[in-house]
């Protein structure tokens, strides 16, 4: 018999700005910091400006060390470029998914033909923290489009699961990782029903972008909030209220202490100094948008 993980918390998709960006930012906030191993969860839905070229429009170049930032695209796409020098578009139903390692300046712009298919952006980005071993790693960069994402589907026929990373069903996902993750989306038509089931250890949310879900037959959430789930049970049942996207994430907690500064995640404060030291030095390379 199946049992039910009971809901921890249930975070709200606070609206801010960032850097002239709105988002929304389920974690971290007042009611959970982190879902280790998962840092930090933002939802972006951005009409592009017409008057502005994509070369100035997104999120220009920055750095990041000892983590991976991961963009799951729903709405139009993302340029990505690194001082390593990798350059790709990935367009709706795709993923960007960037191991930070020891240091890499990237950029994420609108592709050149955004306007054609849309004007919109919309994607979350999800920090994914690296064990304290490979923090200093090289940096790796896996594109993967819609097209090379395997899909789970319902036996009702009304869900999709994209399989971005990890394993649901037997299916695996394309993407490696550092850690034992599970990164899924998933679009549901009103009245799907499906059972993930989730390894004892894992850590495990769910968030909506939009839409409405029945959760275990008893508790309902909505789109713009993140379910949080306790450790006690083989994994949680979804009934789609209503058509619904939403992602689905858990992860093996790394349980180890945590020093961060903006763009860095650590284990230490003088880590995240030698972080800056480095980055101020060039260490991290230097990236030229062409």
């Amino acid at each position: 018999m199946k049992t039910n993980r009971s809901i921890k918390a249930v975070l709200y998709g606070t609206p801010m700005d960032m850097g002239g960006f709105p988002i929304r930012q389920p974690f971290p906030s007042r009611k959970a910091e982190r879902i280790d191993p998962f840092l930090l969860l933002h939802h972006a839905d951005i009409k592009v400006p017409e008057h502005t070229h994509p070369l100035h429009a997104g999120v220009g170049p920055h750095p990041h060390r000892g983590f991976s930032p991961v963009s799951f695209i729903f709405k139009g796409g993302v340029h990505h470029r690194d001082s390593r020098g990798n350059n790709n578009v990935v367009y709706a139903g795709g993923t960007q998914w960037m191991n930070a390692g020891m240091g890499v300046i990237h950029s994420e712009r609108p592709p050149e033909n955004i306007h054609e298919i849309g004007g919109r952006q919309e994607l979350l980005q999800l920090w994914v923290n690296t064990p304290a071993k490979h923090k200093m790693d090289q940096p790796a960069y896996q594109p993967l489009t819609a097209a090379q994402t395997p899909l789970v589907k319902s036996e009702d026929g009304l869900m999709e699961v994209h399989v971005v990373a990890g394993e649901l069903n037997a299916v695996k996902g394309p993407v490696t990782t550092l850690s034992d993750v599970n990164t899924f989306t998933a679009e549901m038509k009103t009245g799907a029903k499906f059972y993930f089931r989730i390894p004892a250890s894992h850590n495990a949310f769910i968030y909506l972008l939009d839409g409405k879900l029945k959760i275990n037959s008893e508790n309902e959430a909505e789109g713009k909030y993140a379910v949080v789930f306790e450790n006690d049970g083989e994994g949680f049942e979804l009934e789609a209220l209503e058509d619904t996207r939403l992602f689905i994430g858990s992860g093996e907690p790394l349980n180890e202490p945590i020093a961060s500064h903006g763009p860095f995640v650590m284990n230490t404060q003088t880590e995240i100094m030698e972080a800056f030291r480095d980055y101020q030095l060039g260490k991290m390379g230097v990236l030229i948008e062409e």
